[in-house]
């Protein structure tokens, strides 16, 4: 091992570290000396053999070195010489470096000067660019500089003090020309707001062109063109509405914003004004848009106008207006104004303003659907202003038919001649062969209400279909909505009018010949139907139920006709004069219910053209105020006092009505009808005059007696006014045995009618 390490040592020329802490740490150091020492004799030997070897060369050479000496000594002396010429020489080229040393050196900093001056200006000459075009104003351009100025010629210039100032400024006027940027957008944003409405009316001219426009009228467009010399290249005019609005300032302001890392802010803000604007908008001008059409103009101007603009940048693809925000918005829009539309067409009440609103809001969503716009809920605005203008023209034709209703006769129409014939079959629809033959004068059976409310319903159905026109309804539904307004016309408003007309009195004969009009009204609505069908090209098709359109009215007349006739009756019986003690009656039946059943004839005669419902309850309420008004006569307790005589003359009368009912004076009634009339007061006849009590007071209270319709109380007011005749006819005489029976059975009978009848009061 100890051999190893000297082999090792020896080995290694610059690290033995390892080597010594082997020999170290183990245990061989005395063998690791002694191996050393014999190593080093060793070496000492070769050391000896090899001088000896080289020592005769060794001797050689010294003897050279002292030759050498000599010659050395002299290149020395030599050298010195040369030295000395050399510093007197080169002292003189010294002095001339070191000034071309300090020339260079001067030349070098010139460069450099030069160089840093050449990077100064540039940078200055930016500067001086960016601060006139923030003075003109050209703040898009100055921005694209400011940025030069700061990520360019400012790093490469270096940290001077003059460049910290500009660097200093530079924020100052990024925040200047953001300023300015966003007053100018203030300024665009008025703008807008103030040409909307002329953007909205030149829209709006556009779609009623397109919308009338037709192969002719574009040929003779060419023509006018052509012979004017005007071509379409040479109208520099605006060709689209938006071309009105200069969009420059808004997208210079997008830009810089963009470039100033604020876009999203700058597109929030933009649509946050909008939005206010939009506000703005849809609140009118005009708080009555009701008075007149230029008002409703100007406010769909400016509402097309406003968002026309922004479909616009939505199409211009600048990120400024997105579709889903536009949707929101004009969904918004939309529904306000068709509330303020909704609350001001409500209250108008001229039809020409209405048909021109509707032609105006129908262009309005023709234009939105050329820009993409939805339109709901506007069509349905147009159904309910549909009702409004019927109600409005109702209103205007109620006037029409209340002046009609005041001028007319109420007389059957009479003609003289053919043409004044002619003239009434043209204006109403009415057949009849056999009138037709008849010589002049003809008489028609209906008076001239008829053809003229014909004609005016005809108007009616005119002006109507006008505003039901460009809906696009289609042909059977344009045809179902005006039935139903000419129904409502003559069923509500004309039969409003002759509601009205019936509150003041009107002689029997115009109130048949009302209803008999009405008639004739109803059936010619058949007509009517057939002429909507023809001018809106759909199927025939009835809707109202005959004989049911004018009822109400009818119904009023024919109550009018019985009142008349209740009151006709009251006249005849008011003139009555009995004398209730007559002793014996005359025979016949008084005069004034002879005048009056023939009066009731004649009438019942005259009624003959209206319908059996109406001649029907004309004569019930005339038989009914008949029997009870003499019932009433007879109960009234003004009379204190009846005799037999005047109960026989009554009952002649009574006899005679009776006559007058059981004839059946008008068809349709049934068997006995009238005669129930007179039952109560024939039962009460019957019993005073026959005597029959006995009879009377067995069935009292049974239903379906001989005498059920005659009660206790008429019994004994009756028989309590015979009795007081009678004890005033025999004052002064002396009453017979028979006689005195009689009075015994009255007084009998009184007292047994006075208990059943505090029977019933109890």
């Amino acid at each position: 091992m100890t051999n190893a390490t000297i082999q090792e040592i020896e080995g290694i020329d610059d690290y033995w570290g390892p080597a010594f802490r082997s020999i170290y740490e183990g245990e061989g150091h005395e063998a690791f000396v002694h191996q050393l020492d014999e190593r080093i004799k060793q070496h000492d030997k070769e050391i000896e053999k090899l001088c000896n070897f080289h020592y005769q060369g060794f001797i050689d050479s010294i003897r050279e070195l002292l030759q050498v000496r000599s010659h050395a000594e002299e290149l020395h002396a030599d050298i010195s010489n040369v030295d000395a010429n050399v510093k007197e020489t080169t002292e003189n080229l010294c002095v001339k470096a070191e000034e071309l040393i300090r020339a260079r050196r001067v030349e070098l900093n010139i460069a450099a000067t030069i160089e840093k001056m050449e990077l100064c200006l540039p940078l200055l000459t930016t500067y001086s660019k960016l601060k006139s075009q923030v003075e003109a104003k050209r703040y898009y351009p100055a921005l694209k500089t400011l940025e030069q100025l700061e990520h360019v010629l400012l790093p490469r210039v270096g940290p001077y003090k003059w460049c910290a100032q500009i660097s200093a400024d530079i924020p100052r006027l990024r925040q200047a020309i953001q300023d300015a940027s966003m007053a100018d957008l203030r300024d665009f944003l008025e703008n807008i707001r103030k040409l909307s409405p002329q953007v909205g009316a030149m829209a709006l001219k556009q779609t009623q062109e397109m919308l009338g426009r037709n192969l002719a009228s574009i040929v003779k467009n060419k023509k006018d063109m052509a012979v004017l010399g005007i071509s379409a290249k040479e109208n520099t005019g605006p060709q689209c509405p938006h071309e009105l609005v200069d969009f420059s300032p808004l997208h210079r302001c997008l830009h810089i914003h963009s470039v100033l890392g604020a876009k999203n802010d700058f597109i929030d803000y933009y649509r946050s004004q909008r939005k206010q604007q939009a506000r703005l908008v849809l609140i009118p001008a005009s708080t009555n848009l009701h008075d007149s059409i230029q008002g409703v103009k100007n406010y769909l101007n400016a509402v097309l106008g406003f968002f026309i603009l922004e479909e616009h940048l939505l199409s211009a693809g600048a990120g400024l207006v997105s579709k889903d925000w536009l949707l929101d918005m004009w969904g918004m829009s939309v529904t306000k104004v068709a509330s303020t539309l909704r609350t001001n067409t409500s209250l108008i009440t001229d039809p020409t303003l209405m048909l021109s609103i509707k032609h105006q809001i129908m262009l309005f969503i023709n234009t939105l659907k050329c820009y993409g716009l939805p339109t709901d809920p506007l069509p349905l605005l147009l159904q309910e202003m549909a009702e409004h203008y019927t109600e409005v023209l109702m209103q205007r034709w109620v006037v029409v038919f209340r002046d009609i209703l005041d001028n007319a006769s109420f007389l059957p129409i009479e003609v003289e001649t053919q043409d004044q014939f002619d003239g009434v079959m043209d204006t109403f629809p009415y057949d009849n062969d056999e009138l037709e033959t008849q010589p002049f004068p003809r008489k028609f059976p209906f008076s001239s209400i008829v053809p003229a409310v014909y004609v005016q319903v005809k108007e009616f159905i005119y002006a109507w279909l006008k505003y039901s026109a460009g809906l696009g309804l289609g042909g059977g539904r344009r045809a179902a909505a005006a039935r139903h307004s000419a129904s409502l016309l003559l069923s509500r408003s004309f039969t409003g009018c002759l509601s009205a007309l019936f509150r003041r009195p009107l002689p029997l004969m115009q109130l048949v010949q009302i209803i008999v009009d009405t008639q004739y009204l109803e059936d010619a609505t058949l007509c009517l139907y057939e002429f909507i069908s023809n001018i809106t090209g759909s199927e025939l098709v009835t809707t109202q139920t005959a004989g049911s359109m004018f009822q109400a009215a009818r119904d009023d007349a024919e109550q009018q006709i019985c009142d008349k006739l209740e009151k006709k009756v009251d006249e005849f019986l008011d003139l009555e004069n009995y004398d209730w003690l007559l002793v014996e009656p005359t025979g016949q039946a008084s005069a004034f219910v002879t005048d009056m059943l023939s009066y009731l004839s004649g009438v019942l005669t005259s009624l003959e053209q209206l319908p059996e419902r109406a001649r029907v309850a004309a004569v019930r309420a005339a038989t009914n105020r008949i029997a009870t008004r003499l019932r009433n006569l007879l109960l009234d307790p003004a009379v204190k006092q009846i005799s037999s005589g005047a109960l026989d003359q009554l009952n002649l009368d009574v006899i005679q009505c009776e006559q007058f009912a059981a004839g059946e004076p008008v068809p349709g009634l049934k068997e006995g009808e009238l005669l129930e009339h007179f039952a109560s007061l024939r039962q009460l006849l019957d019993l005073i005059t026959g005597w029959d009590w006995s009879s009377y007071l067995h069935d009292v209270g049974i239903e379906g007696g001989k005498y059920a319709l005659v009660t206790p109380r008429d019994a004994a007011t009756l028989l309590e006014k015979l009795k007081e005749a009678e004890q005033k006819s025999s004052v002064f005489s002396v009453l017979k045995k028979n006689e005195r029976d009689r009075r015994k059975l009255l007084d009998t009978v009184l007292k047994q009618l006075k208990q059943l009848q505090n029977q019933d009061g109890s």
